[in-house]
């Protein structure tokens, strides 16, 4: 059987130090060693995600996000079609289904989209994990002919005891 393909987004790898809300944090460890470090599922993180770890003003805090990328196996999905993305990032912005000033969430989308990823896992519910976006870029990839549908979701909703 063919493993899905999960694109995690900068949220998720944050979320291993998210002390201030323990029961997130507790489902993304539990996510990351159980569903991740196992290769349950096929896992990615894009250039777009090192770029917003590397903005990480904190330098300790810095050291351990990339350090979670060394620990777990994620591979790096080369962007080899950077037109095509900025072009679908940009289509999200312009039909007012992610804000102008959050682009690289429109990236995430994008990458995942023309990756033909099964699901980008998220914390983000303003502008990633909410079933009322996922609607309308699903609208969005089909005029462009993007005909796999993206599940956009929380680790919570990937974490499968059963299989």
């Amino acid at each position: 059987m063919k493993k899905l393909k999960v694109y995690l987004d900068t949220s998720i790898i944050n979320f291993l130090f998210a002390d201030d809300v323990p029961e997130l944090k507790a489902a993304t460890i539990d996510f990351f060693d159980n569903f991740i470090k196992t290769a349950i599922y096929e896992t990615y993180i894009s250039e777009y995600v090192l770029l917003e770890i590397n903005k990480t003003p904190d330098n300790e805090k810095k050291e351990k996000l990339l350090k979670v990328i060394e620990e777990y196996p994620m591979e790096l999905i080369e962007i080899t079609r950077k037109n095509e993305i900025e072009f679908l990032a940009d289509e999200y912005v312009r039909n007012n289904i992610i804000p102008a000033n959050k682009k690289l969430d429109a990236l995430h989308i994008a990458v995942s989209t023309v990756n033909k990823m099964n699901y980008l896992a998220s914390w983000n519910y303003k502008h990633l994990a909410n079933i009322n976006r996922e609607k309308r870029i699903f609208a969005v990839n089909l005029q462009y002919n993007y005909l796999d549908p993206l599940r956009i979701c929380t680790p919570l909703e990937l974490l499968d005891y059963g299989n």
